[in-house]
C-alpha cells in the first residue's frame, strides 16, 4: 500500500509567514500607540509647564503687591504719626493736606491688597491645574516604558495595560486642561 504524501512543507512556511505577518501588525500597532502616547505626554508636559510657570509668575506678582502694600502701611503710619504730633502742637498748622495723604494711603492700601488676594488666587489655580498634568505626564512615562516593555518580552497583555494606563493619562490630562 503506498502512502500519501501531504505537502506539509508548503503548510508550515504559510504558518509561518502568516505568524510573521501578525506579529508585524501587532508591533506596528504598538509602535504606533507609543509615538501618540508619546504626543500625548509632550502635550501634558508643554501645557504642565505653563501652568507651573503662570502660578509662579502670580506668586511673584501678588509678593510684589504685598511689599507694596506693606510700602503704604509705612507710609500711611509715618502720616498718621505726623498728624499726632501736629494735634499736640500748639498754634497747630493746617493739616487738611496730612489728612488727605492719610485717607489716599488707605484707600490704595485696600486696592493693593485686593490686587494681591486675586493674583494669589490664580496663582492656587494654575498650580491646581499643574498638579493633574503632572500626574497625567507620569502615567504617559510609564505606559511608554510598558508599551517598549511588550514590544521587548512579547507580551501583549502588557501592552493592553499600557493603553488602558494611556486612558487613565487622558483623563488627567482633560481635568487639567479644563
Amino acid at each position: 500500500m503506498e502512502e500519501i504524501e501531504v505537502p506539509t512543507e508548503h503548510l508550515h512556511e504559510a504558518i509561518n509567514e502568516k505568524a510573521t505577518e501578525e506579529k508585524g501588525r501587532w508591533v506596528t500597532l504598538v509602535a504606533l500607540s507609543t509615538a501618540f502616547i508619546a504626543v500625548l505626554a509632550a502635550i501634558a508636559g508643554l501645557v504642565g509647564g505653563h501652568e507651573a510657570n503662570e502660578s509662579m509668575l502670580d506668586q511673584i506678582k501678588a509678593s510684589d503687591q504685598w511689599a507694596f502694600y506693606q510700602s503704604k502701611g509705612v507710609k500711611s503710619e509715618i502720616t498718621s504719626s505726623t498728624l499726632q504730633i501736629l494735634a499736640a502742637i500748639p498754634n497747630k498748622t493746617d493739616s487738611s493736606k496730612l489728612k488727605s495723604k492719610l485717607n489716599r494711603y488707605e484707600k490704595e492700601k485696600e486696592e493693593i491688597k485686593t490686587k494681591a488676594e486675586n493674583f494669589e488666587k490664580s496663582s492656587e489655580e494654575h498650580l491646581n491645574k499643574h498638579l493633574p498634568l503632572s500626574k497625567a505626564v507620569t502615567i504617559f512615562q510609564i505606559a511608554i516604558a510598558l508599551s517598549a516593555i511588550s514590544i521587548i518580552t512579547q507580551k501583549k497583555f502588557l501592552w493592553y495595560i499600557a493603553l488602558i494606563l494611556m486612558l487613565g493619562g487622558s483623563y488627567f490630562l482633560v481635568l487639567g486642561i479644563f
